[in-house]
């Protein structure tokens, strides 16, 4: 009986323990163009007694390169395009690309820049880099988890919360929280 229960615990752990952790650094490492028909970038803003706004953007550009021997020497590259918002409200969209947001007229692309990249588990990174968008830039921190590592492509699951305020956007608060709440799933292929 305690050897089945025993058999039963070895399992569950080897089931819980993700395929992707046994990926090593050095397979990983190389150049990575970021594919958007297998990506998304999505982004969700609170409301004051609940709700908020959830939306994403269609259209994006990115490169990714891993360093094999300096983790910190990796990079990563995103160009996002603001008039490619998309909240399924036409209404919100319009209001979203218009000055009042994203100002996608006069600053087609938002642009994220790494300066770092700190492992922080096993499969776990830590991103520091500069958002500019609406021609300011600040530093902005992002965590990336490596989701897969097959056939030449890499997947990563990033969240990161940027205040909306820095960039000119606070439009809505404080009904409409300053908080954006970025996750990204970033596919790469191996270029």
């Amino acid at each position: 009986m305690y050897a089945r229960i025993l058999g039963f615990a070895a399992i569950a752990v080897c089931l819980a323990i993700p395929v992707f952790a046994a990926v090593a650094l050095s397979d990983a490492a190389g150049s990575y163009t970021i594919s958007p028909a297998a990506s998304s970038i999505r982004f969700s803003i609170g409301k004051a007694g609940g709700g908020g706004l959830d939306g994403a953007f269609a259209r994006f550009k990115g490169s990714i390169r891993i360093d094999n021997s300096d983790v910190g020497r990796s990079r990563v590259n995103i160009t996002i395009f603001p008039e490619s918002v998309g909240t399924g409200q036409s209404r919100v969209d319009a209001f979203l690309r218009s000055d009042a947001v994203f100002d996608a007229a006069n600053n087609p692309e938002i642009q994220f820049r790494s300066t770092s990249v700190k492992r922080i588990g096993d499969t776990t990174a830590l991103i520091t880099g500069r958002l500019t968008a609406r021609g300011k830039t600040f530093p902005e921190k992002f965590t990336a988890e490596l989701g897969g590592l097959k056939s030449g492509r890499i997947r990563f699951h990033v969240t990161g919360k940027v205040l909306r305020s820095r960039y000119g956007m606070d439009v809505g608060t404080p009904i409409y929280s300053n908080v954006v709440n970025f996750d990204m799933t970033l596919t790469g292929k191996r270029s």
